[in-house]
This record gives C-alpha cells, structure tokens and sequence, in this order.
C-alpha cells in the first residue's frame, strides 16, 4: 500500500517532470515541499500531520484566514443560486458588489471594474489612465513588483523583464521617494504615476508622507493621474483598510488585489473616482473580462466585504503588527549578524537576511518550526511575514519563537 510520503514524493516527481524541475528545486531550498492536506484559520496542514503558520498567506489574498466558515456556506449556497453568469450583462449580483465596494473603500473612489486577478486589474488602471487622459506615457518608481501581465512586467522591477521583450512602449521608471525626479520625469504627456506605498517585495519600503502629498500635486500640476496598487496592502493589512489612508492622500485609481474574494473566489477590482468614469461613460464595454465579476465571484465577495466591516480586521493588524515588529526588533538586537533589520506596517513585515541563499535558508528553518514564510521578489535576500489578519497573541509568540530559533541556528 503506497504511503503518505510516496505518494507525495510520487506527485513531486510528476510535477517537476511534466511542470517545472527548477520550481521543485525552488520549493526545496525554501522547506515548502510538502503537500497541503488542509488548511484553516491562520494554519495549513501537510499531508504527514504536521500544522503551519501560513505567513505568506499567498501573497496577502488570505487576509481573512484559510477557508473561513461563513464566506465557505455562502460560497456554497452561492453555487445553488448562480453561476459565472452573463459577463456583459447586468445582474443583481454585480450590482450589489459594486455598491459595496463603493461603500467600503474611502472617499470619492466609487466606481469600478472587476478582474479576475491582479495582473488584470492593474493593466486595466493603465489602459483606463491612457483612455482617460489621451496620453501614452505611464510612470512607475523602481523597486516595484505589480504582477505578470503586460503592463505589470514592464512597470516592475525584475530581472526577467528582457526575457518578454520588446515591452509595452510609454513605460519608464523613477527613483522612488525623490520628488526631485518625479518633477523631472512627470509631464504633459504623462497619463499616470503608479506606485505601492509599501513595497512588500523590496523590504517593505515606504512611501514618505511628504513624497506622496508631493507627489499627487505634481501629477494634479501635469493633469496626471495617481494610481495606488493597494494588492498587498489593501483590505486592512498595514493597520488601516487602505494603505492610502495612512497619508492623507487620496489617489485616482485604486488596485484591489484577489483579497477581495478572501482567497476562496478569484476576484479583484480596479477602483476610482467619478471624474475618471467620464472616459468609461463614453466608452462603454470598451474594456471586458470573461470572468471578471463573475455572478458567484460576486457573491462570495460581497460576503467578505461583509465580514471585513463586521470584524475590522485591520485594528488585529495594528495591534499584533506592532507586537511581532517590536518583538522581531528585539531578535536583531540579539542576532544582528544574521537579521540585518525589520521593516514594515501592520501586518506586512520583512525581514533583511543579507544574501538571497541566507534568506532561502532562513525559511527553511522557518518551515520546520511550523511558520511558512516566501523570500522577496525584488529584494531576495529578505524574508515576508503576511499572516491572515485574524491571528491571535499565541500566533504572534510562535512567529517569535520560530524567527529566533531559525536565527539562532545560524548565527
């Protein structure tokens, strides 16, 4: 009889050969080789028993923990109601989404169009700020990561760009946080500026506070649109629904990552004000999406909007934030020759290893300690803490017991 391990070792061997040898390989040297058998709350389990800490909660879409029970029945009851439905036709079901989005996200960002994920979502910002604005240049700032679309891959900041060349002309970069520049760089052919306010791939750097009020009165000065990718920040993670709302600022366009569906509907959003709808108005249907918006994708997602207002999960983010942080702080002071340093808000939090293999490493150790953590996109030598929004004090010392021990082990 073939056992738990053969058979996982079995699927491994099918997936590196008909797959990706080099992702096996990857997921090896990260301790993330095993199989989910099921997953809960803020934990996953493998297939040999043993309980995780997801803390990279797929790149922040679990913001409300795996599998969560209310938004699990209506997805099920959803199933007996509708179905993908009619994508160019009007349903109550994206109707009722899109009023409460209106209502949920803060001031005047209440029209908008859904994707299925992020990449989608974020081109669609870009078209809809080229169609608004007549223009064709767009303006991101180095040490962004946006997704695998086209618009995506050539405004972020990866070593694989040359590999899907030629890239989408009108797209240029500039320093981040240097008003400076971006006085140089933004112009009267600039349709929009687009930008996280904390990179999560790049240590978790922040916008200044100044940079961004700067920043969005030169893109007014220039007739220029502010876009914020809010993916892996939105939805409460850095302490505040919006990362946007930290500073005051108020952006033309939002980008609403797959947190939207709490990770059991893929659905994202693209978000902005009534002044930018004109060109939609204008247009209609002249951007669609087979599956974006989906009826029983809505449904699920007005679901979670209401367990997100219920719950306000961004004030558990805030808090416990503040803890882990404090208390990874207090591991650097101890293990400064391994952790270089913490940065981050909220519940997004990145840890400097010094070198990629250190970090790769780094998470190994985390893994058998039961906390799953993924190294950064940009900055690789770092290591991300994105657990769901609804862990407990208990989490947070496991975390610490886990970062400490694995710093331990390497120091």
């Amino acid at each position: 009889m073939e056992t738990t391990r053969e058979a996982r070792d079995g699927l491994f061997r099918d997936y590196a050969r008909i797959v990706s040898e080099a992702h096996v390989r990857d997921l090896e040297s990260r301790g993330h080789d095993f199989i989910e058998s099921r997953a809960q709350g803020p934990y996953v389990w493998d297939t040999d028993g043993n309980q995780y800490i997801d803390c990279n909660s797929s790149a922040s879409i679990f913001n409300l923990g795996r599998r969560h029970p209310e938004i699990m029945a209506r997805l099920r009851d959803g199933m007996y109601d509708t179905d993908q439905g009619n994508f160019p036709m009007i349903s109550r079901e994206k109707a009722a989404l899109a009023k409460m989005l209106a209502d949920f996200v803060p001031g005047a960002l209440e029209c908008s169009v859904f994707s299925v994920v992020r990449g989608e979502a974020f081109d669609f910002a870009c078209k809809l700020a080229r169609g608004y604005t007549g223009r064709k240049e767009l303006l991101g700032v180095e040490g962004s990561w946006f997704g695998q679309t086209g618009f995506a891959v050539s405004l972020s900041e990866r070593e694989d760009k040359r590999d899907f060349g030629p890239l989408i002309p009108g797209t240029r970069v500039c320093r981040y946080n240097d008003l400076n520049a971006a006085r140089r760089s933004i112009s009267l052919q600039t349709a929009a500026v687009i930008l996280e306010l904390v990179q999560a791939e790049n240590h978790c750097r922040g916008a200044d506070r100044s940079y961004l009020s700067g920043l969005k009165n030169i893109c007014g000065e220039n007739g220029a649109l502010l876009v914020v990718d809010e993916t892996q920040t939105g939805m409460g993670r850095t302490g505040k629904r919006f990362a946007f709302e930290h500073y005051g600022v108020e952006p033309d366009i939002v980008i609403i990552g797959e947190s939207l569906g709490a990770g059991v509907f893929p659905i994202a959003a693209t978000v902005f004000t009534q002044k930018v709808n004109a060109f939609m108005n204008e247009h209609p249907l002249i951007h669609v999406s087979t599956f974006g918006g989906a009826d029983l994708g809505c449904v699920v997602a007005c679901k979670a909007l209401q367990v997100y207002r219920q719950t306000r999960p961004w004030e558990n983010a805030a808090s416990l934030g503040a803890l882990l942080k404090a208390g990874i702080e207090k591991i650097v002071e101890r293990y400064g020759g391994t952790i270089g340093s913490v940065a981050g808000l909220g519940l997004l939090l990145s840890l400097d290893l010094k070198s990629p293999g250190e970090a790769r490493t780094f998470c190994k150790k985390l893994a058998r300690a039961g906390v799953l953590a993924s190294t950064g996109a940009v900055a690789k030598q770092t290591v991300l803490l994105r657990p769901s929004l609804t862990i407990a004090r208990k989490d947070v010392d496991r975390i610490l017991e886990g970062i400490e021990g694995a710093a331990r082990a390497m120091g």
